[in-house]
């Protein structure tokens, strides 16, 4: 925000230096990012952060000088003198689209005279850098730089049916701006149109068709108040930044709309001539009330470390604008003023007492308390998370939430539903919010190997994002794998993780078939009756959807699952004193048993004297096994806390399993 030092002249005294203002600017929160002379002016740049869009005109600037240096603040009163009919009688206003603009007015002007703008005028404009074009749309750049309203003044004439209606804009529509190109707008966009088309994107840019010209006599004079997320998705999907969408983007003072409406016909009047039409349109949503904010005086040296009377609280409060409700010995209440719609908490009272009354007023060494804060469950699983992976030998990738929609349908374990779309890509063809990790990671994957990174063992902690009808969508925090190792060691490093946070929770697998995968090679994973996630090596056709040349395993896990799961305190169990017992077996069973079956009974069987289950290998052969069957050979190790297992105990224990195998799944032991 670039600042005149002669237009700050009109509205507050400036005894300072200009080294002096814009340090003691710096300090409070508008921090200097240039000085440049500019014939007998300076122009001075400020850079304003996002919550102080009130410091987007010279007015705002202004205030917060006079509030600083206790100096008078002198604003204009524009009362421009009307005439003649009734603005209503003349046009109409018809907002259809009242949650994309909360307020809209108009005036009328007719019978001005178009041409230059006076010298003053013009040296304000060229002093900030801006374009002088002709009286009256200079009038309307000015009164913006000046209070941070923007303004638009449209040719009366040209505009079809004599009326407005702001309304969203339809399929196909198109539409000419005054940069004189042609825009295709989407649907939703929010326009302001005549009878006919659209002459104007809301808060962006007005249109070429209705542009003030020099054969320009009547003026409608727009000044409104639109959704800043609609204005910002229409300059960016447009490529179309002004200063008007800058200002509507960061939100505007709704009670300074009629104020710059008056001030912007006063100067026309003056400068251009013409008949203001008496009253004035004014189409608004009710305004929600303002928050009263209660501002306890102990939490002062809390927080800033030094004392502040409770007599320069209140003043330095009332003099940013806020409204005293209430004051007494420990508190103070006060209503913010519409300009400071970043006033919304206790804290923020703090900060600007702080800032005014001057942060080189607290001595370095003061001491502040500080209260350690509580981690969350989840803070504390992911940590578990994070600090397992690594210990692995995995690497954290971070990509971006979109991806490219030919992606979308490679991989779908959670929802078929259509991709939530974002209206502008995040990056070249990636505009669908993702609905699994894993092609964001197999891309990371290609980018590696074209390094010729030898290793790449990556995972992701990141949410997903799942739409339901007529709903937000279902936002789930997931971890995703790739590695280079095959299923069964993935499946380990995930057996190892969930042992090491839900060490009570049973983690099963069963088959799980997908494109993405290789036959046989995939599971879905459960955890305590709860689907946890995905699991398998990747198939020659999904290596080449992401132009991968080596083989990857990958994992995707939903962190909500585990984070229910996970034990946060531990017990300690004392180690038997007891040697183990081990035991070796050989069980022959049908080619479509799984092992996970397997080993669920052989901990049922075991009870509690099981220490360790450790698969060995599988074994074929028809002639030998016959057809249809296969081995599995895997052992146990057996250890009590309270006795010495004798080799008859370990026996019957191993003949339980036998049996409760040959049972439930048909297995018996191999001769």
């Amino acid at each position: 925000m670039i600042v005149s030092q002669n237009w700050l002249k009109e509205y507050v005294d400036l005894p300072m230096s200009v080294d002096e203002l814009t340090e003691r600017l710096t300090l409070t929160g508008l921090n200097l990012e240039g000085v440049e002379n500019v014939d007998d002016d300076v122009a001075i740049d400020l850079e304003v952060t996002s919550n102080r869009p009130d410091c987007l005109g010279h007015l705002g600037v202004a205030r917060e000088i006079s509030v600083l240096w206790q100096l008078d603040l002198k604003k204009p009163a524009p009362k421009p003198t009307a005439a003649g009919p009734s603005v209503d009688s003349l046009t109409s206003v018809t907002v259809d689209s009242p949650e994309l603009c909360p307020r809209y007015t108009a005036r009328l002007i007719r019978g001005v005279k178009i041409g230059p703008s006076p010298a003053w005028l013009a040296d304000r404009l060229r002093s900030l850098g801006i374009a002088v074009i002709n009286n009256v749309v200079d009038i309307s750049n000015f009164v913006m730089m000046e209070c941070g309203q923007p303004l638009h003044t449209f040719d009366f004439a040209k505009i079809a049916g004599q009326k407005i209606v702001v309304r969203k804009s339809k399929p196909g529509e198109k539409f000419t701006a005054i940069n004189h190109q042609e825009y295709e707008l989407e649907p939703g966009t929010c326009v302001i149109a005549d009878a006919e088309r659209a002459v104007a994107l809301a808060g962006v840019m007005g249109g070429a068709d209705t542009e003030v010209s020099d054969h320009t006599t009547d003026i409608l004079v727009e000044a409104a108040d639109f959704a800043p997320l609609s204005v910002r998705n229409t300059a960016r999907r447009h490529n179309l930044p002004s200063p008007s969408s800058y200002r509507f983007e960061r939100g505007v003072d709704p009670e300074a709309i009629d104020w710059a409406s008056r001030r912007c016909c006063e100067l026309i009047l003056q400068l251009a001539g013409g008949e203001l039409a008496a009253n004035v349109i004014d189409v608004a949503e009710p305004a929600e009330a303002r928050p009263t904010i209660k501002l306890r005086f102990t939490e002062l040296p809390r927080v800033l470390g030094i004392e502040i009377p409770s007599d320069t609280v209140q003043k330095i409060l009332t003099d940013l604008g806020c409204a005293e409700t209430h004051i007494c010995d420990h508190c103070i209440k006060v209503t913010p003023p519409s300009w400071r719609a970043d006033l919304t908490r206790e804290i923020d009272l703090i900060e600007e007492v702080a800032r005014i009354h001057g942060y080189e007023q607290i001595p370095e060494d003061t001491g502040v308390k500080m209260v350690a804060s509580t981690r969350s469950r989840e803070d504390r699983v992911l940590e578990q998370t994070r600090a397992m992976l690594t210990a692995t030998g995995f690497d954290e990738a971070m990509t971006i939430s979109a991806i490219d929609r030919s992606w979308v349908d490679l991989f779908r374990p959670w929802s078929e539903a259509d991709p939530l779309v974002t209206s502008t890509p995040v990056l070249r063809r990636a505009n669908c919010l993702r609905q699994t990790l894993v092609p964001s990671l197999l891309s990371a994957r290609r980018t590696n190997e074209t390094l010729s990174n030898p290793i790449i063992e990556l995972f992701e902690i990141a949410d997903i994002y799942l739409p339901q009808a007529g709903e937000l969508p279902d936002q789930r925090r997931m971890l995703g794998l790739s590695s280079g190792s095959g299923f069964l060691e993935l499946k380990g490093v995930i057996e190892a993780l969930v042992a090491a946070i839900a060490p009570d929770a049973q983690l099963t697998a069963i088959e799980y078939s997908a494109q993405l995968f290789t036959a046989k090679r995939g599971a879905e994973l459960s955890l305590a009756g709860r689907k946890l996630g995905f699991l398998g090596e990747v198939s020659t056709w999904g290596l080449k959807q992401f132009d991968l040349r080596d083989n990857t395993t990958v994992a995707e896990i939903d962190l909500g699952v585990l984070v229910d799961a996970a034990i946060e305190i531990r017990k300690v169990v004392p180690l038997s004193p007891y040697p183990p017992v081990g035991r070796d077996l050989n069980v022959v069973v049908d080619e479509k048993v799984c092992w996970a079956d397997v080993e669920r009974l052989v901990r049922t069987g075991c009870e509690s004297l099981l220490e360790n289950i450790a698969f060995q290998e599988v074994y074929r052969d028809d002639e030998r096994l016959g057809k249809g069957k296969k081995s599995l050979l895997f052992s146990i190790q057996l250890r009590s806390a309270e006795q010495t297992l004798t080799n008859e105990q370990a026996d019957e224990v191993r003949d339980n399993i036998i049996a409760a195998l040959a049972k439930e799944l048909g297995g018996q032991l191999r001769a």
